[in-house]
């Protein structure tokens, strides 16, 4: 690297820093930057509302799920996938990741997870709503859904829980939407909510940041070709197996966890 180019860096370093500093100084001393709890929670419920109100809606993702080693190095998995759903109790979900190729089909009776690089798929019958779904793969199986808060029923009563403090961030744009933005803060996680203005208040960016691991890492979901009522093509929930893909205990079914088989899961610092 030549001088130049190394002076350059440098110095990009020092005024991104610099900026850094002054926007950090900004949000402690700005008496608009904290949030009117009233409206930000009205906002939110609108935005819970409104997806509660859709029984037919779809849209694409891109995810993104940090990790942080043992070194204290923060590592980005991304992720990109397509969701459809009817309430009160059908969903399916599609998520490519690089070393997963994933689908979830669920018809309110039997949820189907298939590894379809793997060309394998387990069955568990799960009868009910999608709220119960979300709650059975969290607390039975252990696979909780992520961003899956933003789908229930009522969402701003999940979003809400342990919340201590909300901050409104002005409006933003996220994939040529504006947005109003949000940011609250429970004991365990920060997180942010980007929402559509408008008459269809729907998410388009939710970022989850740990507070129990070292390096703040993140997950985070941006939504994008947004669909509700009749513009939702129509779906078959059920599961066909046209690949003759080898059924197996849940167990069995590796390589469909947001990570790669080959990371080691560690205890937070």
């Amino acid at each position: 690297m030549n001088k130049t180019r190394l002076y350059l860096m440098k110095n990009f370093v020092r005024h991104l820093a610099l900026m850094v500093f002054s926007l950090i100084f900004l949000l402690g001393a700005i008496p608009g930057v904290n949030a009117d709890e009233a409206d930000a929670k009205r906002i939110l419920r609108a935005m819970s509302d409104y997806m509660a109100a859709q029984n037919s809606l779809s849209f694409e993702f891109d995810a993104i799920l940090e990790v942080v080693t043992q070194e204290d190095q923060k590592l980005a998995l991304a992720s990109s996938g397509s969701l459809t759903l009817n309430r009160p109790g059908k969903i399916h979900v599609a998520r490519s990741g690089g070393f997963a190729d994933v689908e979830m089909f669920f018809d309110g009776k039997t949820l189907t997870l298939v590894g379809k690089n793997l060309n394998l798929y387990t069955q568990l019958d799960v009868p009910g709503t999608l709220d119960h779904l979300v709650d059975e793969l969290k607390d039975t199986y252990n696979r909780p859904l992520p961003a899956a808060d933003l789908l229930l029923s009522d969402a701003y009563t999940a979003l809400m829980l342990d919340v201590v403090d909300i901050k409104d961030l002005g409006s933003g744009v996220i994939g040529g939407i504006e947005c109003d933005t949000f940011a609250f803060r429970t004991n365990e996680v920060d997180w942010q909510i980007w929402i559509a203005q408008g008459d269809r208040p729907y998410p388009c960016r939710y970022v989850i940041t740990s507070k129990g691991i070292s390096s703040g890492p993140q997950y985070s979901v941006q939504i994008r070709d947004w669909k509700s009522g009749k513009e939702v093509a129509k779906t078959d929930f059920h599961f066909k197996n046209p690949t003759h893909a080898q059924k197996v205990d849940l167990k069995d079914l590796k390589g469909t966890d947001d990570l790669p088989s080959h990371f080691t899961k560690g205890d937070a610092k």
